[in-house]
């Protein structure tokens, strides 16, 4: 009795597939028919920043999910810290519904190490401007817009260390945002100091973002998850229209990666299998704006510049002198011990 009493858990944690998602890669209805279909239950949990994701997946090891979604950029934290584990794509005989360019995954910087495949794209989307059209009658073309004081009170921007040390960075004319040098970490301290002087406030989940949006009339906004939000606030009504900056709007690419330690390998390949079917990826682009990887997103024009994320120099320093500039410190109080 006592050994069945210690071994439940366990059986019943291995029928279970446990997902670390972002919002909207996992509705419900997509969820229950995978269930369906596999007679195995999921749990989905959901998780707002990169920095939230990685604390969970780092807790205990990765031992309480089976399968999660990371950019590319951030992937290879885990890869270093051993938290992934390599992907057998020939269980995910649906990559051959993906467009080349996705197919073709030793391009993809990040997604392989030493030969091996650690993650399979699923979404993606740059982070443009998205403004109010009453307020700004002409389209901002420079990200210089959200310092630019005649918004201050009425801007937007995600909340994130990494994201806003590039943005201020490329904002600052950086030739690599992902990379400071040593004397580059005061300019872009100043320049979010700023930044957060401008802000009405930061925000990390896309309905909160429209929420804010449209309560506190906002003007601007920098759209970490790009048209997903653009979608959101025209279902909601709001009279918005989306640029990409000429800095180039910095864009992630969402990848499936399993756990080292997963409990259900075999589950957690189905699961991203499904995925790349055509019911999952249709919903994305028509439930939550965002594009897929099987289809060419129509709102991209060919002069729109993109950049893609990569690994920063230091995102532990990052987040650390970002918690300083959120919470109001000064530059001094910022760059100090």
């Amino acid at each position: 009795m006592f050994l069945l009493t210690m071994l439940l858990p366990a059986l019943c944690s291995a029928e279970t597939l446990r997902v670390l998602s972002w919002p909207g890669y996992a509705d419900a209805d997509l969820v229950k028919a995978f269930e369906a279909r596999t007679g195995q239950q999921v749990h989905v949990t959901f998780i707002d920043s990169d920095e939230a994701l990685w604390q969970r997946v780092q807790q205990n090891q990765g031992l309480d999910f089976d399968v999660f979604a990371v950019n590319t950029a951030e992937l290879q934290r885990y890869i270093e810290a051993s938290l992934v584990s390599p992907i057998n794509m020939a269980l995910i005989p649906n990559t051959v519904r993906q467009l080349p360019r996705f197919r073709q995954v030793e391009r993809i910087n990040g997604l392989v190490h030493q030969g091996k495949v650690f993650g399979v794209p699923y979404t993606y989307s740059e982070m443009g401007l998205i403004y109010d059209r009453q307020q700004v009658k002409v389209p901002p073309t420079s990200l210089s817009a959200l310092w630019d004081p005649k918004y201050r009170g009425r801007v937007l921007v995600y909340n994130s260390s990494s994201h806003n040390f590039t943005l201020a960075a490329q904002s600052l004319g950086n030739k690599n945002p992902f990379q400071l040098a040593t004397n580059q970490w005061a300019p872009a301290v100043n320049q979010l100091i700023a930044l957060r002087r401008n802000v009405l406030s930061f925000y990390t989940e896309p309905e909160d973002s429209v929420d804010l949006f449209r309560q506190k009339k906002v003007a601007l906004m920098q759209a970490n998850y790009g048209t997903q939000q653009l979608q959101l606030l025209r279902k909601a009504g709001a009279d918005v229209g989306y640029t990409i900056p000429k800095e180039g709007a910095l864009a992630w690419l969402d990848t499936w990666a399993i756990t080292r330690k997963t409990q259900n390998t075999a589950l957690a390949h189905a699961w991203i299998n499904y995925l790349l079917e055509p019911a999952p990826s249709q919903a994305l682009e028509m439930r939550q704006g965002l594009a897929n990887t099987v289809t060419e997103p129509a709102h991209l024009q060919p002069q729109d510049r993109i950049v893609w994320l990569e690994p920063v120099e230091n995102s532990e320093r990052r987040q650390q002198l970002w918690e300083r500039i959120y919470s109001g410190d000064r530059a001094s109080r910022v760059l100090g011990p």
